[in-house]
């Protein structure tokens, strides 16, 4: 079937359209959440918490939009929001960043593997690697990302910037 009408079926209910989709979608929305998180056990959660509100809400998706931008929209949405919720927020990923093992970044859930980019940009602090996440893989402007993370677009710019220039010291 294809994936409008999966989507209107799925809408009224019907579960089979919705495992579609959900198949259909998961291993990208999987990878987004996980480029945000850095967290495997977390990105799990997200993913499912994700998948349980697109199924609540997909009635009131407007046909005339792209449903897979809609669809990570909505995944953005969600981690970043979990993610403001973690009291350690900055503190957590700093320490990761500085204890991540890129070599353990290769065997990761339902056989998604990393590039070479994937393992920089989950070793960059949480909030520098959510701006160049949201801008550079997922085409946000950066005043969309301000608005998004509550932050000035100034700070967004710096970010990825900042992002970029770690990269390549790495490299």
């Amino acid at each position: 079937m294809s994936e409008l009408t999966d989507i209107e079926l799925a809408g009224n209910g019907d579960k089979a359209a919705f495992k579609r989709l959900y198949d259909r979608h998961v291993r990208q929305v999987y990878g987004q959440v996980l480029r945000l998180t850095a967290d495997r056990s977390l990105t799990d959660d997200l993913v499912q918490e994700i998948f349980v509100q697109l199924w609540r809400s997909l009635s009131k998706f407007d046909r005339r939009a792209k449903f897979s931008t809609w669809l990570y929209s909505l995944a953005n949405n969600v981690a970043i929001t979990e993610l403001r919720k973690q009291t350690r927020w900055f503190k957590r990923n700093e320490r990761a960043a500085e204890q991540s093992d890129p070599d353990q970044l290769a065997d990761l859930h339902d056989g998604i593997d990393l590039g070479a980019l994937d393992k920089l940009v989950i070793r960059l602090p949480e909030q520098t690697r959510q701006v160049f996440v949201l801008h550079a893989l997922n085409d946000y402007t950066h005043q969309q990302i301000a608005d998004l993370l509550g932050i000035a677009e100034g700070t967004s710019k710096s970010q990825f910037h900042r992002a970029r220039n770690l990269m390549q010291e790495w490299l």
